[in-house]
């Protein structure tokens, strides 16, 4: 009976041992994924900015701008590329809304961004867009990759329609989340003024007539948690222009907006609250259950052979050979 319970408990020692490298190598890329359906909305605000008045071409300082960043699953149009594909992908609809301190909007720029649901690689598809323009991502953008390492990464800017790295400089602790901080850095370059503008009547090809041009310059700032790749935080220090051209009366250039960009306060803890639960889950498939069934199937080995061992009894003595005694002649 001990035999076939350590026969059992072998057998299962086998099986729960295999389980532990399958779940992080096998498992783990094909469940951690970036649902399709993934809806959020993050408030970023601006303290005392300088805001261009589109009325009388002057900028000045205004108490607040807000930004309301959108980012909406498409859950068809990703599964009709998915198919295609041949990988699991998601297409992100995402909103940019600038607000200014009257509420009224000063300029809103769409965005598609298509990706690979485990590795947050770019994908590229029709459809693929920023503010109507085609483009082609290289890099990553919103979201790092599951189990985020300690390198540089390459970023894509919207505003610029460019990729540039975003470098790693070092790690932190975030509301208690130990976090991964990236920076980046885009210099002052020419980039296309908004399709929406906040002057009806004003649209790009008017402003490009007078030769005034768009300028932009940014450095971003995040602080990701590495295990699943989000950031729980960021900011970013902003500056526009508009340079040359006759609309400026004479001027070289005009501040369209300068300010420090931050996450608000109730967007900081939604994101911190979404990314801890979904960190127990990434975390399930990388380290507890792997972990957890070598150690359970180390556990059941040791047993195993201790009921082998105890079942196993020593073998009867052998027989001692009696000496008989040779007859004795008188």
């Amino acid at each position: 009976m001990r035999r076939k319970a350590s026969l059992i408990l072998l057998a299962f020692a086998v099986f729960f041992t295999a389980m532990s490298p399958l779940m992080r190598w096998y498992a783990f890329p094909r469940l951690a994924k970036i649902p399709p359906s993934q809806y959020q909305n993050v408030v970023l605000e601006a303290k005392n900015p300088t805001l261009l008045d589109y009325g009388t071409m002057q900028a000045k300082k205004v108490s607040k701008v807000s930004i309301v960043q959108t980012l909406k699953g498409d859950v068809e149009k990703a599964k009709r590329i998915s198919d295609s594909a041949g990988r699991d992908v998601v297409v992100w609809d995402a909103l940019s809304y600038v607000v200014g301190p009257d509420g009224k909007m000063v300029s809103k720029i769409p965005e598609r961004y298509i990706f690979d649901a485990h590795s947050s690689e770019p994908v590229h598809a029709t459809g693929e867009m920023v503010d109507g323009d085609p483009v082609r991502r290289d890099g990553i953008e919103f979201k790092w990759p599951f189990l985020t390492e300690k390198r540089d990464y390459e970023y894509f800017d919207a505003q610029a329609r460019i990729t540039r790295p975003i470098h790693y400089k070092g790690t932190t602790t975030f509301r208690g989340i130990k976090v991964y901080y990236f920076e980046q850095t885009i210099p002052w370059m020419k980039v296309p003024l908004p399709r929406t503008m906040p002057v009806p009547g004003i649209t790009p090809e008017s402003v490009a007539k007078t030769g005034t041009t768009r300028w932009y310059t940014t450095t971003r700032k995040f602080w990701v948690e590495p295990t699943t790749g989000a950031p729980v935080y960021g900011e970013e220090i902003m500056e526009n222009e508009l340079r040359g051209g006759t609309l400026l009366g004479g001027r070289d250039k005009v501040t369209v907006f300068k300010g420090h960009v931050k996450m608000r306060e109730d967007s900081i803890q939604a994101t911190v609250d979404l990314v801890s639960s979904n960190r127990v889950l990434v975390l399930l498939l990388t380290s507890y259950l792997p972990w957890g069934f070598l150690g359970l199937g180390v556990l059941l080995l040791a047993l195993s052979l201790w009921l082998e061992a105890r079942s196993r009894r020593p073998g009867d003595p052998e027989g001692t050979a009696v000496p008989h005694p040779e007859p004795v002649s008188a």
